[in-house]
């Protein structure tokens, strides 16, 4: 660089002053003392001037550089020319001194021509001189000898000078390369330091038995610095291997050796830690730089912090394969992971088991408590659950209160599998039967449990969707037989819940085709006279059969047909009643109205638009419905019977005796009538405790004012009991089987009495 040639040239220079003035001093003074002494003044008077002379210059530092050097030069030229005069050729070395300063002090151009001026001088001021040398081999020509000297003293002269001046030109281009050199690594530098990515410097160590292990670090950047909380003093030296931890994964380590060892470039995700001991993931890029032999001798790690990254994509895994609540796995990742327990039992010959698990009695704590009483409850059976599970063994939740594990690899005998699923089942049953404590309340849950074994000897190839559904049937068998229980899947209980399938499918197209019938049970007083009927759904086959209600009215139920077969039922009761007032035949009809149905917002609009629509009198409509609607929001079920009841509707209880206990809600009930369950009716009059039971039902039904029902009547002593204690209505085989309403309607036209023969 142009500007730090000409400073270095500023400061040989002022020292060269400084030397030359104090060495003038030295030598000057007794020079000039002993020219004086000796008469030769012309000597005192240069010594004298010259010296002066170097001082001023020395001193009046204010004159710019070129001229202090043109003067300097100027002096030294005249000392040297004025030795040329009087002491000789000898003197002509001063003189090859000034174009060599001069291209050291001021550059080529100016030592050219100081050293043409030089040699002009030698020649003409040392013609006499160098003309009167006898110089061996030469002719005796005095023009000759004096220019032989005078070249001879410019070839060295140019020499020296055009050495030091090419030497200078030279070291300013190299000096401008290496300042261009520096400012761009100044502003790489400058540029490292302040990337958010994190960069390391190692050096390689050559005499290390596996150089790809053994790295120094040299540098590190301040975005370094701020992740890890180290300070650069605290790792210059240390190995990349410091930052590395115990959850660092080894085979990523192991890949990065590989290719540091092969010195190839490698990217990889690594977790690191910080000084404190917090984890952090880098996705790092190691790259190699070797020297002119090709040999690497430094390593430049750039390290980006994706931890935030890192982290979204755990949540998202976590969010597609985790359970929120209980972090357990979800169905997709339960999936596939009995996909490869079928894979892996099937190629090791080994039997595993999938079991269903459905906490009973989970819905009425979550309703009663709140749902965050039963999410504390879910969270607790997961807990327990997998403290039971072996490392290799899945708890899955899938779903409410539904959760689902793998038990892998159990036996190679079927039968010591099914004995160590049956075993592990009893454990989770005891683990789960106990009670729960949340929020200082105690709460009591059971489970019931259904189990699969795979792989099935002799089947088709089992998927996940199948072992998952046998295992649910196989829960419904353990729920259906009392629940807290266990049940392994049978063929048998798949070929049932496809036949409900079938059924549930057939019931809904028999509904919307109209092929649902409804007939009806009269209820006759001790004259076996016809006062009332009850309507009972029936649904008939192309072959003249009938599917039994106790069959189709759970598949109702469970469906979700049960409030459309309820809403067509109501309609059919009001189109009957006006059916049997034609016919001069007026009288109650009951009809059954399920708990789902009944608890349906808006019953009471569904209600008033079938007698608006029908015109049917509310009065001569009665709604059957079960002790059990009571169980569940018993305040707000009276009010609705209440409303019900102000339309004219009247209410009976249906299998009186046989469900709710208390007896506090018939007091709040608008009731109409009791219906005694067949149960009790069936060993009465000989048994006696169904005698006092029924007893106790007519006596306090007759204190209460409502009138009484007994079904099931099929003897004449069953009857005689009846009418012997004052049952007002009766229902049964005894009188009649149900009957479609136009064969009823013939009958009593008819004149028929209904009594028994």
């Amino acid at each position: 660089m142009a500007n730090d040639i000409a400073h270095w040239r500023a400061q040989i220079f002022a020292r060269l002053l400084l030397v030359v003035f104090l060495l003038g001093l030295c030598t000057a003074v007794p020079s000039v003392l002993l020219a004086i002494s000796e008469g030769m003044w012309s000597i005192a008077i240069v010594d004298s001037v010259a010296l002066l002379w170097i001082g001023v210059i020395w001193r009046w530092r204010r004159l710019g550089y070129t001229v202090r050097v043109v003067n300097f030069l100027a002096v030294a030229f005249m000392v040297g020319l004025a030795l040329l005069l009087k002491v000789g050729p000898v003197s002509q070395i001063y003189l090859m001194a000034v174009p060599v300063l001069a291209a050291l002090l001021l550059g080529l151009r100016p030592a050219l021509w100081t050293l043409a001026l030089a040699g002009l001088a030698v020649m003409v001021l040392g013609f006499e001189d160098n003309a009167s040398l006898q110089l061996a081999g030469l002719p005796d020509y005095a023009f000759l000898k004096a220019g032989i000297i005078s070249l001879n003293f410019m070839f060295m002269t140019a020499v020296l000078t055009l050495s030091c001046a090419v030497l200078l030109q030279h070291l300013e281009r190299s000096l401008t390369q290496l300042g261009d050199l520096n400012a761009e690594l100044r502003l790489t530098s400058a540029a490292v330091a302040r990337l958010n990515d994190m960069v390391l410097i190692a050096q390689v160590d050559q005499d290390a038995a596996a150089p790809q292990t053994a790295q120094r670090i040299i540098f590190v950047n301040a975005a370094f610095e701020r992740r890890t909380g180290y300070r650069r003093d605290e790792v210059i030296g240390q190995n990349l291997r410091m930052l590395r931890g115990p959850a660092t994964e080894q085979a990523v380590v192991d890949e990065i050796e590989r290719h540091m060892a092969r010195s190839q470039p490698v990217r990889a995700e690594l977790l690191n830690y910080t000084k404190n001991g917090e984890p952090y993931w880098v996705e790092t890029e190691l790259v190699p730089f070797a020297d002119e032999g090709g040999v690497n001798t430094h390593w430049v790690a750039v390290e980006r912090d994706i931890t935030e990254r890192k982290k979204s994509q755990d949540d998202i895994h976590r969010l597609a394969f985790f359970d929120v609540l209980t972090g357990l796995p979800n169905r997709r990742l339960l999936m596939d992971r009995i996909d490869k327990l079928l894979a892996s039992s099937a190629r090791g010959g080994t039997y595993s088991a999938v079991m269903f698990i459905d906490l009973d009695r989970f819905k009425t704590i979550n309703d009663a408590r709140g749902h965050a009483t039963g999410d504390a409850l879910l969270c607790n059976a997961a807990e327990r659950l997998s403290k039971l599970m072996r490392k290799a063994d899945t708890v899955a939740r899938i779903g409410g209160d539904e959760f689902v594990v793998l038990l892998g690899h159990l036996s190679p005998e079927l039968a010591g599998a099914t004995h160590a699923a049956l075993t592990v089942a009893e454990k989770i049953r005891a683990a789960i039967g106990q009670d729960f404590e949340i929020a200082g309340q105690s709460y009591n849950s059971t489970a019931s449990i259904g189990v699969t074994m795979l792989p099935r000897d002799g089947a088709a190839a089992q998927t996940a969707q199948d072992l998952l559904r046998e295992a649910d049937t196989a829960m419904y068998r353990a729920k259906s037989d009392g629940r807290n229980g266990i049940a392994f899947f049978e063929s048998a209980m798949q070929a049932e819940v496809e036949r409900r399938l079938t059924l549930e499918r057939e019931l809904a197209a028999a509904l919307a085709a109209g092929q649902l019938q409804m007939h009806v049970q009269p209820q006759v007083d001790r004259h076996g006279h016809a006062i009332g009927g009850e309507l009972l759904m029936r649904w008939p086959q192309a072959d003249g059969t009938m599917v039994p209600p106790g069959v189709f009215i759970p598949v109702a139920e469970e469906s979700g047909l049960m409030v459309a077969l309820g809403t067509w039922a109501l309609h059919q009761a009001c189109a009957a009643v006006l059916q049997l007032q034609a016919a001069g035949l007026a009288m109650p009809l009951s009809v059954n109205v399920s708990p789902t149905q009944f608890r349906q917002a808006d019953f009471v609009e569904q209600v008033q638009r079938a007698l608006a629509a029908s015109g049917a009198p509310a009065q001569l409509l009665v709604l059957e419905v079960t002790e059990g609607l009571l169980i569940d929001k018993m305040d707000e079920t009276i009010a609705r019977m209440h409303q019900l009841s102000a339309l004219g509707l009247r209410f009976s209880i249906d299998d009186f005796g046989t469900g709710y206990s208390s007896m506090a809600y018939l007091k709040k009930m608008p009731l109409y009538e009791l219906k005694i369950d067949r149960s009790f009716i069936l060993d009465t009059p000989d048994d006696p405790s169904s005698k006092a039971l029924v007893q106790s039902i007519l006596a306090m039904a007759s204190h209460l004012g409502l009138r009484v029902v007994a079904e099931g009547v099929e003897t004449r002593a069953q009857a005689d009991f009846l009418i012997a204690h004052d049952c007002a209505s009766m229902q049964g085989y005894l009188f009649a089987r149900p009957l479609p309403l136009p064969d009823l309607i013939a009958r009593l036209q008819a004149g028929h009495t209904l009594a028994a023969a």
